[in-house]
């Protein structure tokens, strides 16, 4: 795999040739991000280099978007008190997220 095709976290960033929503602030485990409206929540925290969203409540190790559709839950996180899969919840101004937990 070329350079340019890397999966490395340093080769993900957001497009600026992309007519985008308007920024709002979220909150992720304290951390104030910087969004854009209509992009999902999944995004935007990668977006912000963050690619772990929870952990496993077996082996705590680290658990983040996968599939991108809701379906295989690893990007299960808590919006203002609500369990939800990152991939399929779009951001709002002041939306405040923590790390989810699957039972």
């Amino acid at each position: 795999m070329s350079e340019s095709q890397s999966s490395s976290p340093q080769s993900f960033h957001r497009a600026t040739d992309v007519e985008r929503g308007g920024l709002v602030r979220i909150v992720f485990d304290g951390r104030t991000i910087e969004a854009y409206a209509g992009e999902s929540v999944a995004a935007a925290l990668l977006a912000a280099g963050i690619r772990t969203l929870r952990a496993s409540p077996r082996a705590d190790a680290p658990r983040g978007a996968f599939c991108w559709m809701g379906i295989c839950q690893e990007c299960v996180i808590v919006a203002d008190g609500v369990r939800r899969p990152a991939c399929r919840l779009e951001v709002r101004d002041g939306m405040v997220i923590t790390p989810g937990t699957v039972p």
